[in-house]
């Protein structure tokens, strides 16, 4: 069983991107956390990052019939892309946002998630944990062991 985990624009700054929101762990460290976590579930991961929405569009679509489901931190996406909402929305795949900070807590214009409506869940405030989080959540949703 494989998860696709998306990250979105600017999360290659991790550790060093206003880590009094965003903390000190790097999204290569995060990667490797989550790769272990998998592999004691009898899954696995397939980690990609991108600034550019097109290619997160494209690894979407190319994990239908690939991939048993989808982690996505799209970062500011997250709020104004309809065309990763469409994709998510048309790979039929049960896809988990997901936050290191809480955005309801934050600006208003990150209240909106234009993802939110089709998927299955969010997790979002624990920081990188944030990440882990969602990959046991949807793994047990997907009934992995």
């Amino acid at each position: 069983m494989i998860i696709l985990v998306l990250s979105g624009p600017n999360l290659q700054l991790l550790g060093t991107r206003e880590p009094e929101i965003y903390g000190r762990e790097t999204l290569d460290e995060i990667h490797r956390g989550l790769e272990h976590e998998a592999k004691t579930r009898g899954a696995e991961v397939d980690c990609r990052q991108s600034n550019h929405e097109g290619a997160l569009l494209d690894w979407i679509a190319e994990a239908r019939g690939r991939c048993a489901g989808i982690l996505i931190n799209a970062g500011a996406y997250t709020h104004t892309s309809i065309a990763l909402r469409d994709a998510i929305k048309a790979v039929a795949l049960p896809c988990v946002e997901v936050h290191l900070s809480n955005p309801e807590a934050r600006e208003p214009f990150r209240r909106r998630s234009r993802l939110a409506p089709v998927c299955l869940a969010k997790v979002s405030g624990f920081g990188a944990r944030s990440y882990a989080l969602a990959l046991r959540g949807l793994l047990d949703f997907l009934g992995a062991r």
